[in-house]
């Protein structure tokens, strides 16, 4: 089946100026073009799958160009694709442990405010000694939800 640019773009959740961008940029080395017009098959998919993902995960472009570069040589690359991906593969492993940490802090804060609503003051829930820390603080464990 073929597919236009607005119809991929609504597909992928993105707007058809970024399919055009990746285009210009030669993301796209597969796409083919009618009359100047884009027309995306259904074997397209999965190359747009994985040019979403490493965008969304944070690729910077330079190296998604040199991953579809690579890519266009077949199998001689294998190995440098692969060591890409396994970059960005540790890449989101990091950002994942950083927004876990992150998530820490809100669950507190989460518990923080429904305890001091409930109470109605913070006084009820502020510790009684300080700390100077940046490390998350943490739920009280006799007063977890669960």
């Amino acid at each position: 089946m073929s597919y236009t640019i607005s119809e991929v773009a609504k597909m992928m959740g993105v707007n058809p100026s970024t399919l055009r961008y990746y285009d210009k940029e030669e993301l796209l080395p597969d796409v083919k073009r009618v009359n100047g017009i884009r027309i995306f098959e259904d074997e397209d998919f999965g190359w747009l799958r994985v040019l979403n993902c490493l965008k969304n995960t944070g690729m910077p472009i330079r190296k998604i160009k040199r991953y579809v570069e690579l890519a266009k040589y077949g199998d001689e690359t294998l190995e440098e694709r692969y060591e890409l991906i396994k970059e960005q593969r540790q890449s989101v492993l990091q950002q994942i442990e950083q927004l876990q940490y992150y998530l820490q802090e809100l669950d507190y804060k989460d518990w923080y405010y429904q305890t001091a609503i409930k109470y109605g003051s913070e006084e009820a829930v502020k510790r009684s000694k300080h700390r100077a820390s940046l490390e998350p603080d943490k739920i009280p464990v006799s007063q977890e939800q669960g």
